[in-house]
C-alpha cells in the first residue's frame, strides 16, 4: 500500500474574551486557554486523521501574555509532524485589541494527538508534507521534541 502524504492540516478559530472567562485582573483565565487550545487540537488532528483522536500530551505552553475582557483570540492549529497513529499538533494564540488594532502572540503549545478506531485501538495516519517555513522549521525539529516526549515517558 503506498503512503499517504497530505499538505499541513490547518485550523483557525476566533473567539471573543468576554467577563465570565477572565480573572480578578481582567485577563482570560490560563485554563480556559488550555480548553481552547485541546479543543482546536483535536479538530485540525481529526481532520488530518479521517478520525477519532485522543489527546495524548500537552508538552508545552507558553503563556507568553495576556489577553484582556473584548479581545478576540485566534487559535491557529496545524499538524506539524506524524508517527504511526500519532499527531503533533501546533498551536499558536495570537490576542487582537479590536478597538486599538493591535496584536500580540499570547500562547503557543505542541500536544500529541493519537488518532483511533471505534474501539479506541490507534489507527495509522498519513503523513504530512510541510509547505511554509515555519511548517518546515517545525517539521524538522519535531524529532528531537518527540526524543523529549519518550524521555519524559521513561522516567515514570
Amino acid at each position: 500500500m503506498k503512503e499517504l502524504i497530505v499538505p499541513i492540516t490547518k485550523t483557525i478559530q476566533t473567539r471573543l474574551v468576554l467577563p465570565p472567562d477572565t480573572n480578578h485582573l481582567d485577563t482570560i483565565f490560563g485554563g480556559k486557554v488550555l480548553a481552547y487550545i485541546d479543543e482546536i487540537a483535536a479538530l485540525t488532528a481529526m481532520k488530518h486523521a479521517s478520525s477519532a483522536v485522543v489527546t495524548a500530551s500537552i508538552d508545552s505552553v507558553d503563556f507568553l501574555s495576556s489577553a484582556k475582557v473584548g479581545d478576540s483570540l485566534t487559535l491557529e492549529a496545524y499538524v506539524t509532524y506524524t508517527g504511526t497513529s500519532s499527531m503533533e499538533v501546533y498551536v499558536k494564540v495570537t490576542a487582537h485589541d479590536l478597538i486599538n488594532n493591535k496584536e500580540t502572540l499570547t500562547t503557543e503549545s505542541f500536544l500529541t494527538m493519537v488518532a483511533v478506531n471505534k474501539e479506541g485501538k490507534p489507527i495509522p495516519v498519513p503523513k504530512v508534507s510541510p509547505q511554509t517555513e515555519e511548517e518546515k522549521q517545525l517539521y524538522a525539529t519535531a524529532p528531537a521534541r518527540r526524543e523529549n516526549r519518550k524521555r519524559r515517558a521513561s522516567l515514570r
